[in-house]
């Protein structure tokens, strides 16, 4: 519910972000793709998560309305035929919104383990068939444009004679040129498929090759095939991951990929976390994003991957604050009551909108107000005296203190009190 005993929030934050777009359209319904299971795990540090911990990140990509999720590669063996083949059963038992892809090369001993699952469960899966068309990796691989012609149109007819929906992935496209582009979007287009992929696949691009890259995509495809529908895959590797995306989505790419935490190849993909808390911060989705925290902490654990504590969003510090004049301007707010505006006042994400909350704490760069204020939140009767002494013992400390620290301060000036954390 609205809290009305504010100002109207355009009299309180003059919004710079929107200033060249009044109100930042997007018209076309942005769409999700989850590669954490897969395209995430390909990163070097992860650890593979049990098929336990793969059906829960599951459900909670689903509560965060992920709309496709990459739930593995059956190619590459019976392990990861087995893992697929449970989650497709999940998926088709528990009635989940979202839909699988499964990733593939170009060939028909990877796309055949696919279509036997789907046939098997009765669900649909969208295969993601990869192949690089870039010059560098042409000469790497000693493959001629003709030959990755061959290959994309055998892969796609297979897979539209096997009735599944098919994306077709250029691996290295920020890299490729338009002529070779042109000649593998249009010969898989008109084989049958119904997506193309534009990949950022060794974190290329900036947001101005995006846009051009991008740009020209849409308008080739919409000039072959207007149905057929384009998607955005980036890398971390420059640290342009989400700017990227939301750069591709304004030129035109109608669905982006991402993992839980930016798990992935090198130093990863583009962080799903991160994307979906600034789409719907610039009011491009409207989704509960409360699982957001539980999603990224079962994906750190499952995956051995440290959810740091200045991770944005979800980190420990991302809502802490120990800083005298950042707590008092919180404080303020939250003695005129009003919690919208506790929540904005010294943050760009509001805690609430994931599921969390201001947390103010004492340390050597706090005020009085931050010990009565931690006081107040534990319970305890906030005398002069006590106030004095919790105050000196942060200034004294080179860091903010534990809860611990602070409620043996407590019981040292009140001896006669039971005292504990609330």
């Amino acid at each position: 519910m609205t809290d009305l005993r504010h100002p109207a929030e355009s009299e309180l934050i003059y919004d710079w972000n929107r200033a060249t777009h009044a109100a930042q359209p997007r018209f076309p319904p942005v769409e999700l793709d989850d590669e954490s299971l897969r395209d995430g795990l390909q990163s070097p540090s992860v650890r593979t998560p049990s098929i336990e911990k793969k059906l829960e990140i599951l459900h909670l990509m689903d509560a965060l309305g992920v709309d496709v999720a990459d739930v593995g590669l059956p190619g590459a063996g019976p392990h990861v035929v087995r893992d697929v083949s449970r989650i497709i059963e999940e998926i088709a038992t528990t009635g989940m919104r979202l839909r699988p892809t499964c990733a593939a090369r170009t060939v028909a001993s990877d796309i055949l383990p696919i279509v036997e699952i789907s046939q098997k469960y009765g669900v649909s899966i969208e295969v993601h068939a990869f192949i690089g068309s870039s010059p560098i990796r042409q000469y790497a691989e000693d493959w001629s444009i003709d030959k990755i012609l061959r290959l994309t149109e055998e892969a796609v007819s297979l897979c539209v004679r096997e009735g599944l929906p098919m994306m077709y992935v250029t691996e290295d496209t920020t890299r490729s040129h338009p002529d070779d582009l042109r000649a593998l979007f249009t010969a898989a287009i008109r084989a049958g498929a119904s997506r193309v992929c534009v990949c950022d696949t060794v974190g290329h691009a900036t947001p101005d090759g995006v846009r051009a890259l991008v740009s020209w995509t849409r308008a080739l495809v919409d000039e072959i095939a207007p149905n057929v529908k384009v998607d955005w895959h980036g890398h971390q590797d420059r640290g342009l991951g989400v700017i990227n995306s939301l750069t591709a989505l304004e030129a035109g790419a109608h669905r982006v990929h991402g993992t839980g935490l930016g798990i992935g190849e090198r130093v990863g993909n583009t962080p799903m976390d991160q994307l979906l808390v600034n789409l719907q911060l610039l009011g491009w989705i409207d989704r509960d994003l409360t699982a957001l925290t539980r999603y990224c902490k079962t994906i750190s654990e499952a995956t051995g991957v440290p959810l740091t504590d200045n991770y944005p969003i979800v980190g420990k510090d991302a809502f802490r604050t120990g800083t005298g004049v950042h707590a008092a301007a919180i404080i303020k707010a939250r003695h005129k009551g009003d919690d919208w505006l506790a929540d904005r006042v010294y943050s760009g994400v509001p805690a609430a909108m994931v599921g969390r909350r201001q947390k103010i704490e004492v340390g050597p760069m706090s005020g009085e107000s931050n010990v009565v204020y931690w006081l107040s939140e534990h319970g305890i009767e906030s005398g002069p005296g006590l106030v004095s002494a919790i105050f000196q013992a942060a200034k004294r400390s080179d860091r903010v203190l534990t809860d611990d620290e602070i409620l043996a301060i407590c019981r040292d000036k009140a001896p006669t009190k039971t005292l504990a954390v609330s």
